[in-house]
């Protein structure tokens, strides 16, 4: 399920006037979603229950009904990320309180990240790797781990991809990229400068761009074609970037697994020939569409 509001946001440029007061409206209160109907918001929001129809319609919803559920369903995840941002580290905190916390933070963060993912876009990112000529991959700090992660999967389905550890050798890479090839930028801040550099570069070559990023509105989206969306949690200990980075690994394997699983057959060949038997392994052994490890 995709977020109703980012949904509302995102398309809310393509909206009449009229469509785009109300969306304004719910933006910046979407509580007024769940708590009234559709005449009650058509009257706080000076507007009709048609207008408002086709706002829902024009956002991807078969009517008032269905987005009001969608967006009780985003709030009342909402709420329990905020319940969990109060469950901070300690410093009275016991060994077992920290294993519980951490491994909650980050169980949280794969379940939101799995409300955000939108199917249609999922598919779309599956196109745009299979047809690269190259993929470029793109993160600094922590999502570097991300994109490393990312390159190794591709290298196994023998998909080209380049990434690089500092950020003049990326720049190198979007000044190299063109449209042909995929620039795949990972940033949970969505407003890293070095990396929304190289994306302005991107855009200059007309490469696509895919960025995985937080739910917000940031520069990377601003900038990106498709976005993949991770939770936008912080911490003290930045256990933000602990679960941002779970999130990030965890759209890397759908995208990988996806991409294998378009071309079903030919990636089983390719794991196998590409497999590195270990010491003591047996050949015939059954293949995995995993990365080496």
């Amino acid at each position: 399920m995709s977020s109703a509001l980012l949904k509302l946001r995102e398309q809310s440029r393509l909206f009449s006037t009229t469509e785009q007061e109300i969306a304004q409206h719910i933006l910046q209160n979407p509580q007024l979603v769940v708590d009234m109907s559709i005449h009650e918001l058509a009257k706080h929001t000076f507007s009709s229950a048609s207008s408002i129809v086709r706002l829902c319609n024009h956002t991807g919803y078969s009517g008032y009904k269905e987005f009001r559920k969608a967006v009780t369903y985003e709030l009342a995840m909402r709420e329990r990320s905020r319940r969990v941002e109060q469950k901070e580290i300690a410093h009275s905190d016991s060994m077992q309180d920290i294993i519980d916390k951490i491994t909650y933070a980050n169980i949280i963060s794969l379940e939101e990240t799995r409300e955000l993912m939108d199917v249609n876009v999922l598919r779309a990112c599956v196109d745009l790797i299979k047809n690269a000529r190259v993929i470029y991959l793109f993160g600094l700090g922590a999502s570097l781990v991300a994109a490393q992660d990312a390159y190794l999967k591709f290298l196994r389905l023998n998909k080209l991809a380049v990434t690089n550890v500092d950020w003049h050798s990326q720049m190198l890479q979007a000044k190299n990229a063109n449209a042909q090839d995929l620039g795949i930028v990972i940033s949970y801040s969505g407003a890293t400068t070095e990396v929304v550099e190289c994306m302005k570069i991107m855009k200059e070559n007309k490469t696509p761009i895919i960025a995985i990023t937080r739910c917000v509105n940031s520069p990377v989206s601003e900038l990106a074609d498709q976005l993949l969306y991770t939770t936008a949690n912080e911490s003290i200990f930045r256990s933000g970037a602990m679960a941002s980075r779970t999130s990030q690994l965890n759209i890397i394997d759908i995208l990988y697994t996806a991409l294998a699983n378009d071309q079903y057959e030919a990636s089983l060949e390719q794991l196998s020939r590409t497999h590195i038997q270990k010491p003591g392994q047996t050949s015939g052994k059954a293949y995995k569409t995993s990365s080496q490890g």
